[in-house]
């Protein structure tokens, strides 16, 4: 399997949220320990001295707060990013997000557009306590007048966050925390997405198609490598799953015939189970075999020393494959 380097998540998104700064004087950070620490992860490190403490802004340690005065600031003509420190700390702004910050527009009769970014590391694998590992896109992909992005690359991470501050709406991003500072991962093709918000084909392949997004695109990518030539796996990193890009799915199931969809949150009533249904609904034609959905049970993040029975990981995704094109 070929491997590329390159700038890792973390370090990418700190260059973007730089370079968004500079350019828009009404951008603002804002979050827990994200000016004198640079955030949990080191994300936002330097940006603080460079902007202000006015600009890269330390809150309170209650998420509510956080959304709550984005929501506030959004309206007054300003464009926060905020950054929740853990996925499983995202629950107290839920309320914030879902009853206020996505009905704003239709209340004002759009009169008002919230240009509103959350940022929020996700997903295990790090050896993480509890609420330290969750996955819990699902949760606002369902919900009306919020978009939910998830990259896997720094160059998503950059292009997902240019995008998202101009959309006037709000976008939840859900940042890998086992890529922050990863440097080589697998070599993907190089065709561009079509649209901002569109899936990208990041492996071009005849016999299955694979849909995946965030982290554990890398390990799909890994498989799809052990298993060529003997199974050609194309590979879609959704990049987006609110909305998705159920076009290049289903283009792509109309060559292979085959569709698995891999994902890290739990599978009841996930991310993979409305892309089935749109295949059910839209594809039937094009598929040799039922559509399968990979990802771990329905059950509460495990605790460090039993992650690796819980997530999915490389033998998982091809021991799948290998029953789907026996």
């Amino acid at each position: 399997m070929s491997t590329v380097r390159s700038a890792c998540l973390a370090e990418s998104i700190n260059a973007t949220l730089a370079d968004l700064l500079d350019q828009d004087p009404r951008l603002l950070l804002l979050g827990e320990d994200i000016g004198r620490l640079g955030g949990v992860f080191r994300v936002t490190r330097g940006l603080r001295e460079r902007f202000g403490a006015d600009r890269v802004r330390d809150s309170l340690l209650a998420e509510s707060t956080i959304i709550g005065q984005a929501v506030g600031m959004t309206m007054s003509g300003l464009v926060p990013i905020c950054e929740i420190q853990f996925d499983g700390f995202t629950y107290p702004g839920v309320n914030q997000l879902v009853t206020q910050a996505a009905r704003i527009a239709d209340r004002w009769n759009g009169r008002v557009e919230p240009s509103l970014v959350v940022r929020i590391p996700t997903g295990g694998g790090t050896r993480g306590v509890e609420h330290h590992g969750e996955s819990n896109e699902a949760l606002f992909a369902r919900v009306p007048g919020i978009s939910v992005a998830c990259p896997s690359t720094g160059e998503d991470a950059d292009r997902i966050l240019r995008y998202a501050v101009t959309l006037g709406s709000p976008v939840v991003i859900y940042e890998p925390i086992r890529l922050y500072w990863r440097r080589n991962t697998p070599a993907r093709d190089p065709e561009p997405a079509r649209s901002p918000t569109a899936a990208r084909i990041v492996r071009r392949g005849t016999d299955l198609t694979i849909a995946t997004f965030g982290a554990i695109t890398n390990d799909v990518l890994e498989a799809a490598a052990a298993l060529a030539p003997d199974v050609d796996v194309e590979v879609v990193d959704l990049r987006w799953v609110a909305p998705l890009d159920m076009g290049t799915v289903l283009e792509s199931v109309a060559r292979t015939g085959r569709l698995l969809i891999v994902h890290e949150g739990s599978k009841d009533v996930g991310i993979g189970a409305e892309i089935a249904a749109s295949v059910a609904e839209h594809g039937f034609d094009a598929l040799r075999g039922p559509v399968r959905r990979l990802a771990p049970d329905r059950r509460v993040y495990p605790p460090a020393n039993f992650e690796k029975d819980y997530l999915i990981g490389v033998r998982e995704i091809k021991d799948e494959v290998l029953v789907m094109t026996k």
